[in-house]
């Protein structure tokens, strides 16, 4: 029998999918109804046509948080957006609108009093994802970085790319230059299911890991350029 989330999978956008197929045996009208109008929305901003310059005046709001150039914050509580991928921006975004992503500030910020359609949703991912990502950020203390170098290549390169770039047409976000604080809290929201926009493979694939080897992880991204390891020795030690 093949579960619901392997038919998302399938599918091309896995937590929604799911939920949507999930409703019909028992989790509820609600979820069955969001899936699919999150879904439409996503598909609409794919298909709208970039306005950076309308995209910049919505970023505004965002910077309140992300900072002026969406590099977050330097203690790694926000998260640097500068760069991402414009598909994986547009994802989040409608995740968080539909209740599949959660946090209180982004629930607001990406609510429809600030982003009233799918162009808006657009404009602002498309001003980000090209916004450069060069600003220093939080970095773990270096003890386990060779550690976390082997682990991420042996369980994380398949799907983020060797050098954690990510690939925007799969949904794959870019996690090479992330804030250590903010990977490290986001594995460990994956393991205790408060992000229930990662796939099941994803938070098995976290559950499995140890201390040492989420620390070593966080470490080794957070300080490799946007584009890969600035390091080269640390894949090879």
């Amino acid at each position: 029998m093949v579960d619901a989330n392997t038919v998302a999978i399938k599918a091309g956008w896995r937590p929604l999918a799911a939920a949507c197929l999930l409703a019909f045996g028992g989790v509820g009208p609600a979820i069955a109804i969001a899936a699919p109008t999150a879904r439409s929305e996503f598909d609409r901003a794919l298909h709208a046509r970039p306005d950076i310059a309308h995209g910049a005046v919505l970023f505004q709001t965002c910077a309140t948080c992300h900072g002026p150039t969406g590099n977050g914050a330097d203690d790694g509580s926000i998260p640097r957006i500068a760069g991402q991928h414009f598909r994986v921006l547009v994802r989040q975004l409608v995740d968080y609108r539909y209740e599949m992503r959660w946090d209180i500030r982004m629930e607001h910020y990406a609510g429809r009093a600030l982003l009233e359609d799918a162009q808006s949703i657009a404009d602002v991912a498309a001003f980000v994802a090209q916004l450069a990502r060069d600003a220093p950020r939080n970095v773990g203390d270096g003890a386990l970085l060779k550690h976390g170098a082997q682990v991420y290549r042996q369980r994380c390169t398949e799907c983020h790319g060797p050098k954690g770039e990510g690939e925007g047409l799969s949904l794959v976000p870019r996690v090479a230059g992330q804030h250590y604080a903010y990977l490290l809290r986001q594995m460990h929201d994956g393991v205790d299911g408060r992000r229930p926009n990662f796939s099941v493979s994803h938070v098995r694939i976290f559950a499995r890991l140890e201390r040492d080897d989420i620390v070593g992880v966080a470490d080794f991204l957070a300080r490799s350029d946007w584009t890969g390891p600035t390091d080269a020795l640390a894949l090879n030690r």
